[in-house]
């Protein structure tokens, strides 16, 4: 297991989101109690849905165990997928946050 091909990109995705917030947007969210509430409402519906998708019983998606980690949990879920995914939901969330502190809301929370 190299982890290249999965690993190494879903470890770069999480660095260059926690670059952009602490070097360049510098929105807070990190610091608001209701972005981590929302990355649990994430993580609650993703580990049901992942883990049906990816169960080593019957997978539906199936990934090269040459380019993972070879960790899943819970559910057979590779913790790449987790990475993944709190990427793109922070760096989404990161960049509506600084579009509304752009649009003047920045006394709203």
């Amino acid at each position: 297991m190299s982890g290249l091909g999965y690993t190494v990109p879903a470890v770069l995705a999480v660095i260059a989101v926690c670059a952009l917030e602490l070097g360049m947007l510098r929105t807070g969210l990190f610091r608001k109690a209701a972005y981590w509430i929302s990355m649990v409402i994430v993580l609650a519906f993703q580990i049901p849905v992942d883990g049906w998708l990816t169960k080593l019983s019957a997978p539906i998606v199936i990934y090269d165990e040459q380019h993972t980690s070879g960790i899943r949990f819970p559910f057979d879920i590779p913790v790449e997928d987790f990475l993944f995914g709190w990427a793109m939901v922070t760096a989404v969330l990161l960049l509506w946050e600084r579009q509304r502190l752009r649009a003047g809301g920045r006394d709203a929370t």
